[in-house]
């Protein structure tokens, strides 16, 4: 009988088990942001005249704030697949890089199919998390860091799209703003700290201002954050141009 459950204990309290738990803790808080901010998506969406269902489908296949807000304005415009998939490739590059940052702490277990279905959960704030993470990363850890995230992305998507039409049309024009708030929110401490942000970020409102109403710009109104993406950012490099390290300027 004890030998019966220590067996039964052993299996029930399995390393991958508390790794899971422990992903799950940690992205707890993650999951918790994120449902407010998904919140003012799904109203966002709804306001540009995307169905509630589609909204949440797209939350559910892309998990990236600023990618679909990019991709929701494309669409309300009757953008093309070309420009909606070039907008998404450059928005979301970062993606790339975090991964191949992430790569160096994976344990020697996580196999190909691991790295494949849990970088599609791979955030700001989840890399952010997974890298501060003291040892390597396992992939029962990795599940469990990006479960409720992604839960709770889709639920306040889901939530944001069906009440955006039973709230006032005050509240949700007032909820609808937020997504932008955490943009700025996202801009205004590195700003603070260095110049060349602000200069850049500056530099792409301004761009994104022409494309939005001088006339013989706004039939390129489709590729406007691409071209104000790639155009600030050149000129931030140009302008603002990283100094080399010692080790790089000796070689």
């Amino acid at each position: 009988m004890s030998e019966t459950e220590t067996i039964s204990s052993n299996k029930t309290d399995s390393p991958a088990r508390s790794e899971y738990l422990k992903g799950l803790k940690d992205g707890l808080p993650i999951g918790l942001g994120y449902l407010s901010v998904s919140f003012a998506f799904g109203i966002t969406a709804v306001n540009m005249g995307i169905p509630p269902i589609a909204a949440i489908l797209i939350s559910m296949t892309c998990v990236t704030s600023a990618g679909q807000v990019a991709g929701i304005g494309a669409i309300a415009v009757s953008g093309s697949l070309v420009e909606i998939a070039l907008a998404q490739l450059i928005i979301n590059l970062r993606y790339s890089l975090m991964s191949l940052s992430l790569s160096q702490k994976l344990c020697s277990r996580y196999s190909l199919f691991h790295r494949l279905t849990t970088s599609f959960g791979v955030t700001d704030e989840v890399f952010a998390v997974a890298s501060a993470r003291t040892g390597e990363v396992t992939p029962p850890y990795m599940y469990g860091l990006i479960t409720l995230p992604y839960i709770m992305w889709a639920a306040g998507t889901a939530l944001g799209a069906f009440l955006s039409g039973i709230l006032p049309e005050i509240v949700t024009n007032a909820l609808g703003i937020a997504i932008y708030g955490m943009f700025i929110a996202i801009v205004v401490p590195p700003a603070k700290r260095f110049r060349g942000v602000l200069v850049v970020a500056l530099m792409a409102a301004a761009l994104s201002c022409v494309f939005r109403f001088v006339p013989l710009l706004q039939a390129l109104s489709g590729f406007s954050v691409i071209i104000c993406t790639v155009a600030a950012a050149v000129a931030g490099a140009l302008l603002f141009p990283r100094p080399a390290e010692d080790g790089e300027a000796d070689d």
